[in-house]
């Protein structure tokens, strides 16, 4: 039997360049909430970047078409794999990351023209890299939810059947996840 893991792909454009002054609480929240994010049940890994210390990129990182350079030529993206939905909705809304992730207008655009975030199954040894990612953030924006691209409004399970998120299960995952670090850092 095949077995499947969820693809995640977050995208963001900055309201300024990343080394300035209004940034700053972005670049000091940053390590933390992926520190949490990596201690979280449910997390398998990510990518990292081209250059920079700590995971292997998985392919030259791209950005989609939404993207506007803001003079540094970087916008906040991340591309991670995750045992199941539940997961990674404790892991974005609850804790050290979802402190920080309340605090995003501070520092992002909020746009409706684009998602902020695509999830896709993908077969278990599989890592997707940023293009593949990157097409499926678009096809979301393009077509709206489906089976190859879709949201925790309206998710999918990997045989393509709607579904819907069971909070309840979500809540105890944060609840462990609160319990074993994976809150702050």
């Amino acid at each position: 039997m095949q077995t499947y893991n969820l693809a995640v792909y977050t995208f963001g454009q900055f309201l300024a360049p990343y080394e300035s002054q209004k940034i700053r609480g972005f670049r000091n929240a940053e390590p933390h909430a992926m520190a949490a994010i990596e201690q979280s049940e449910g997390f398998i890994s990510r990518s990292g970047y081209d250059g920079e210390p700590g995971p292997a990129c998985w392919g030259t990182q791209v950005f989609p078409k939404y993207w506007v350079d803001n003079g540094d030529g970087w916008a906040p993206s991340t591309l991670s794999l995750w045992r199941d939905i539940g997961s990674i909705m404790a892991a974005t809304y609850r804790g050290f990351h979802g402190a920080a992730y309340r605090k995003g207008r501070n520092w992002l655009t909020l746009s409706k023209e684009w998602p902020g975030y695509v999830l896709w199954w993908v077969p278990e040894k599989h890592i997707p890299d940023w293009t593949e990612a990157v097409e499926r953030h678009e096809l979301l924006g393009d077509s709206g939810p489906s089976p190859d691209a879709f949201t925790f409004r309206q998710p999918f399970l990997p045989d393509g059947t709607k579904t819907k998120v069971d909070m309840d299960v979500m809540k105890q995952i944060a609840s462990r996840n609160e319990m074993t670090g994976a809150r702050s850092q």
